[in-house]
């Protein structure tokens, strides 16, 4: 095992594009408290905007880091096919499961430990603008920010488990992409349409909008024109989120074992 954890390190660590994923994901969720520290620094804070700016937007438009850091897990199982290292990857680390278990590891601890440097990052950053971040360590924020760590985690994790399952990288960018941004806000979309609002109580199934909960300092809500949607509280939606995560690589980890490399 350890001789995996010490090649995914190795792997990690020497690969470029880890950089400029991880540097991408703190730059673009960086500008988030920047613009509004720029335009706003002169208003009060309240929770919902010590939050937003502290994770980098997350909560409101787009998971900037979440997104980054799904790729650097599509990219630990994807790049091994797209580029024929798989072969010798298994040539000498022959136990699947060691191998596949040593990536999510360093994927789960990369993920963590640059969601924790973005936090950072952020928090100075409201700091130098308003002089203080309020209540960053009481709930609902302190909640919604552990709910923010958990869903990158979750989303890097989603990524990893795709990246194997197609056994590339483009099929895995596709999904990741077009599941939270076009498939499931369409249907969040349609339960606006008077005719179609029975699809309201599937929301809170979706994956990728349940595990949004996680970050949120109250309920989501869509607007006037859309139905209440019950959902579950913030680590009930996480595990939504989570259980599509698992089954994901689950399924991954099934074909992994069985089919030839």
């Amino acid at each position: 095992m350890l001789d995996a954890l010490r090649f995914e390190w190795t792997r990690l660590r020497t690969l470029r594009s880890t950089y400029w994923m991880v540097c991408s994901g703190l730059v673009a969720s960086a500008v988030i408290p920047l613009v509004l520290g720029l335009g706003a620094s002169d208003e009060p804070l309240h929770a919902d905007a010590v939050n937003l700016s502290v994770n980098g937007g997350a909560s409101f438009v787009i998971p900037f880091l979440a997104v980054f850091m799904a790729v650097v897990g599509i990219f630990a199982t994807g790049h091994e096919y797209r580029h024929g290292t798989i072969q010798p990857t298994l040539t000498a680390l022959p136990q699947r499961s060691r191998l596949l278990l040593a990536k999510i590891l360093t994927v789960t601890a990369l993920t963590a430990v640059a969601t924790l440097v973005s936090i950072a990052i952020n928090a100075t950053l409201v700091l130098v603008f308003w002089g203080e971040v309020p209540g960053l360590f009481d709930d609902p924020v302190r909640s919604a920010l552990l709910g923010y760590l958990a869903y990158n985690l979750v989303y890097a994790l989603t990524g990893l488990g795709l990246g194997l399952l197609f056994r590339g990288v483009p099929s895995a960018l596709v999904v990741i992409f077009l599941m939270p941004l076009i498939i499931e806000t369409l249907i969040v979309g349609l339960t606006m349409v008077p005719a179609l609002q029975w699809l309201a109580p599937a929301v809170k199934f979706l994956p990728f909008t349940a595990g949004e909960e996680l970050m949120l300092t109250s309920p989501a809500n869509f607007g006037p024109a859309a139905p209440d949607i019950d959902f579950f509280d913030r680590w009930a939606s996480g595990g939504v989120f989570a259980a599509f995560a698992a089954l994901i690589i689950g399924a991954a980890w099934i074909q992994f074992k069985k089919r030839d490399a």
